[in-house]
């Protein structure tokens, strides 16, 4: 049974309406995709040698909204949360103490942080932190859109990692 449920973005809203629906609905089309399964299900990778799963991916997530929205955006010292130097790809490297309860609790701690963090914020409105290739500012509407590109390429990958562990398909 279906739960999350994914909200239509408006058709002829304003443009920071419209972004935001956009996130917020990609936002929902991954935790879709993660429902109904259990730990077990969640950290099943997708084929050897990846270790590509949907729990990694939720714990990716949770890593690029923190970055994005409060190391780039509001300029915040953010420790990274799974990766570190030494394990640059830690949130995807699980154990069988890795949980979708602890990784949804944290993803959606930072969704909720995103949030509140561009509400200070108008689309033309420059970040406080800069880009680490350019030592730019980013402004809001430029993260925004790069956020809806980051979901909806790791949603593609949650439609095939879901179909794996149980056959389930659907956008």
């Amino acid at each position: 049974m279906t739960t999350t449920q994914r909200t239509e973005p408006a058709q002829n809203a304003d443009e920071r309406t419209m972004l935001e629906g956009w996130l917020e609905y990609h936002r929902q089309t991954l935790a879709w995709k993660c429902e109904g399964l259990t730990d077990a299900q969640l950290r099943t990778p997708s084929a050897p040698p990846s270790e590509l799963s949907l729990l990694g991916l939720v714990r990716h997530m949770a890593e690029v909204e923190r970055g994005w929205f409060r190391k780039v955006l509001m300029g915040e010292d953010a420790e990274p949360i799974y990766f570190s130097d030494e394990d640059p790809d830690g949130e995807f490297h699980l154990t069988e103490a890795d949980t979708w309860k602890e990784a949804h609790a944290t993803w959606q701690a930072e969704i909720e942080a995103a949030r509140r963090n561009a509400a200070g914020f108008e689309l033309d409105d420059l970040s406080r932190g800069k880009s680490r290739h350019s030592d730019q500012p980013f402004n809001l509407r430029w993260i925004y859109t790069h956020m809806i590109e980051e979901y909806a390429r790791h949603n593609g990958h949650a439609d095939l990692l879901r179909e794996r562990v149980d056959g389930a398909t659907g956008d």
